[in-house]
C-alpha cells in the first residue's frame, strides 16, 4: 500500500502504523496503558504550555519519518520546530516520544523504534514498561542514543527544559495527581 493510499485509507480508523509500504496494526491499548498515556500527556501539555515551550500530543497524532507513519503514545515539539506540525501529522521528528511498552509492542518498542527515532533524529526517546516497572529515556549525542542517569530519584528530560519524571510516579496506582506532579515541577 501506498502512503497516499495508506493515509486515505486509514482516516480515524483502527490503530494502523504505515512501515515502508506494509500496514501494522496495533492491538487495542489495556486500561493501565490507556490511564498512564494520558496522564503522562496531561502533565506534559500542561507543563510545555505553562512554561510557553511547545506543545504535547498524544496516540492519535502520526509523526512521519522516512517511509514510516508511527503513533507515539506521546509526543512534545518544542516551539522553534511547531513549523512541523500540519493538520493530521508532524512532519519529522519531534523534540520527544514516550513509547508506552505493551505485550504485543516489547520488541518494536525497545528495539525497531528505538534504531529508526535514532536514524530520524528524534532528540529524545522514553520507553516506559509498566510490567517490568522499567523505565529508560535517551537523549540524542553524535547521532546516537544516550541514556539518562537518575538524578535523585528524577529522570530529567533534555528536550523539555526543567521537566522530570519520578520513576515511582509510574508504577503507583492509582497514579499520582497531575496537580501534585505539577506543582512539584514548578507549575
Amino acid at each position: 500500500m501506498s502512503e497516499e493510499e495508506f493515509v486515505e485509507w486509514c482516516g480515524p480508523k483502527p490503530r494502523a502504523e504505515w512501515v515502508e509500504g506494509e500496514v501494522l496494526f496495533m492491538a487495542p491499548v489495556s486500561f493501565r496503558h490507556a490511564d498512564l498515556s494520558a496522564w503522562l500527556l496531561s502533565i506534559i501539555r500542561m507543563y510545555a504550555r505553562r512554561k510557553d515551550l511547545g506543545v504535547a500530543v498524544g496516540g492519535e497524532f502520526y509523526v512521519r519519518l522516512a517511509n514510516r507513519r508511527r503513533l507515539p503514545d506521546v509526543l512534545f515539539v518544542s516551539k522553534s520546530h511547531l513549523s512541523l506540525l500540519k493538520e493530521n501529522h508532524l512532519e519529522g521528528p519531534p523534540d520527544l516520544i514516550m513509547e508506552i511498552v505493551s505485550p504485543e509492542s516489547e520488541s518494536r518498542d525497545w528495539r525497531e523504534k528505538y534504531l529508526e527515532y535514532q536514524r530520524a533524529g528524534v532528540l529524545e526517546y522514553w520507553i516506559i514498561d509498566p510490567t517490568s516497572r522499567r523505565v529508560e529515556a535517551y537523549t540524542l549525542s553524535g547521532g546516537k542514543y544516550v541514556a539518562f542517569v537518575e538524578q535523585e530519584g528524577t529522570l530529567p528530560s533534555a528536550a523539555i527544559p526543567g521537566f522530570y519524571l519520578r520513576p515511582q510516579w509510574l508504577w503507583q496506582d492509582p497514579l499520582p495527581s497531575e496537580l501534585d506532579v505539577l506543582r512539584e515541577l514548578g507549575v
